[in-house]
């Protein structure tokens, strides 16, 4: 039994037209690009270590430090959005953008690469939260509103699952910089086309940027970030337990400085809409789970099964129809179920997948695929709806910052769920190896073959012994995952639960 519709008809005046469906399509060109963006760096990591030669730190900065700028600048960048303009604030990000990127693919040393990688992370922390606004203003209407959000989701996703194919074919083609000079043409074609198909919007009333919010803003998120990434790639220990407890003790004074001014970096009036809190709630917890084993199952498909990034990134492509195709059905949901009810059965729809892929071995691939396929099926949904929720909440001179929340939570999903997972898989992977690993090993080899899978498939392993010592370190990987994903499916069938109880009435709409 369906219930009333969550929202109704808007007026025809509220309703877009064919310029902002155009606009639409600009707006997709930035979503899809930073969701390339993400993963084809780590293809090209092989290929710039041997042309740059950067240390095991650098190395780790140049990969880090982009996710770390853009977590750290976008509640920043999406009230500056709303006080200098969305559409001023997007060209100047898609400016910035492809000169970064031009100076990140000519880069000669691992400082240069890790400083072109830095402003990467500044301009894409402008683009996410502008697109996302700019959806709420050129779509008043709800039921629009919906569907241009599922289709902004839909390319980001796409992104992700086509990345490691396209990166793949230009590393085997040309050099590791190319992969970064895919920005170049999609920012000219955003630049040209955006004065023409997108409109402006400003707060009018907007204040001075309070510098003393953007620090402390920068030193709640930054240090978290760090400390959460640290905690899953080095296990417990005193530095990432530090560096969250500095962020909390930070992000404690952020909160506090957000009530003293008038005009505030960050609204906290926000929190008190149910329907953008329990939103932003199911979407952290959602991604992170979600964020956390994609990591783990795409290790999988290139370390245990063996395959290269390009037919990797094949298996990885029915999950990209899947999440295409619900996120294109969501809209037409919401209009006959509430929206509580369309998120509880997406993450439910979720689970059985989490479930196959807890009993994956490590010969079964199909398997694993057809269980990321539901994953992700489950996905779309909940990135749709739930990032509707959001920014819809919003009055319209905050949608900025609604949707700088929505992409904050979703960075701060994404590396907890990696380091809350990856801890089950790292615990269970050197449990099992632990004092199973030949006596004949040199100690500092045994030493990498514990640390990781990817350790154990790079070091030099004496002949006799190399195909005993990867079949044993696949079988606890896998079991690592194995874990990882029962856990996920457990707080999954929870969320489930708690967005059916959250998220039961209809929004109020903003006008």
């Amino acid at each position: 039994m369906t219930s009333v519709s969550p929202v109704s008809p808007a007026p025809a005046d509220l309703r877009a037209g064919p310029r902002e469906w155009l606009g639409l399509f600009v707006l997709t060109l930035p979503t899809v690009l930073l969701a390339l963006d993400a993963t084809v760096l780590n293809l090209a990591v092989p290929h710039l270590g041997a042309d740059l030669e950067p240390t095991g730190a650098e190395l780790l900065w140049a990969v880090d430090i982009y996710g770390f700028m853009i977590a750290g600048f976008l509640v920043t960048m999406g009230r500056l959005g709303d006080r200098i303009g969305r559409r001023r604030l997007l060209m100047a990000g898609a400016l910035g953008f492809g000169l970064a990127s031009a100076l990140a693919a000519v880069s000669t040393s691992p400082e240069m690469l890790i400083a072109a990688r830095a402003l990467l992370g500044i301009a894409g922390a402008t683009l996410m939260p502008s697109t996302l606004a700019l959806i709420s203003t050129m779509f008043k209407d709800p039921r629009q509103r919906g569907v241009a959000i599922s289709v902004w989701v839909t390319c980001f996703s796409v992104g992700v699952a086509v990345g490691p194919v396209l990166g793949g074919a230009l590393l085997e083609w040309f050099w590791w910089g190319s992969v970064f000079l895919l920005a170049l043409p999609v920012m000219a074609l955003l630049l040209v086309a955006a004065p023409l198909l997108l409109p402006e919007y400003r707060d009018p009333e907007a204040g001075r940027i309070d510098l003393a919010s953007v620090v402390l803003s920068l030193l709640t998120v930054l240090p978290v970030i760090y400390g959460v990434k640290h905690l899953a790639e080095h296990g417990p220990g005193p530095l990432a337990a530090g560096a969250v407890l500095a962020g909390v003790v930070f992000g404690a004074l952020f909160v506090l400085r957000q009530r003293r001014p008038a005009d505030p970096l960050l609204d906290l009036r926000l929190f008190a809409n149910r329907a953008f809190s329990a939103a932003l709630l199911v979407l952290l917890l959602g991604l992170g789970l979600m964020g956390g084993l994609y990591l783990f199952v795409t290790q999988y498909l290139q370390l245990v099964a063996g395959l290269s990034p390009i037919v990797a990134g094949l298996w990885l492509l029915p999950a990209a129809v899947a999440v295409t195709a619900a996120s294109s059905l969501t809209p037409a949901l919401t209009r006959r179920l509430r929206p509580g009810y369309v998120l509880g059965g997406a993450l439910l729809l979720s689970a059985p997948g989490y479930v196959m892929i807890s009993q994956v071995g490590t010969g079964d691939l199909p398997l694993l695929v057809t269980g990321f396929v539901l994953v992700y099926t489950g996905i779309g949904p909940l990135m749709a709806l739930g990032t509707d929720l959001v920014v819809g909440s919003a009055p319209p001179d905050r949608a900025g910052s609604a949707a700088a929340m929505s992409e904050t939570g979703m960075e701060f999903g994404i590396a907890l769920g990696v380091a809350g997972l990856g801890s089950a898989v790292t615990a269970v992977y050197r449990g099992e190896l632990g004092g199973t690993l030949p006596g004949s090993l040199p100690g500092p080899v045994a030493e990498t073959v514990r640390d990781t899978l990817a350790g154990a498939v790079a070091a030099d392993l004496p002949g006799p012994v190399a195909a005993q010592v990867l079949e044993r370190a696949r079988e606890a990987f896998t079991d690592g995952l194995n874990l990882a994903a029962g856990i996920a499916a457990a707080v999954v069938t929870v969320l489930a639960v708690a967005a059916v109880a959250l998220l039961r009435q209809p929004p109020p709409e903003q006008g």
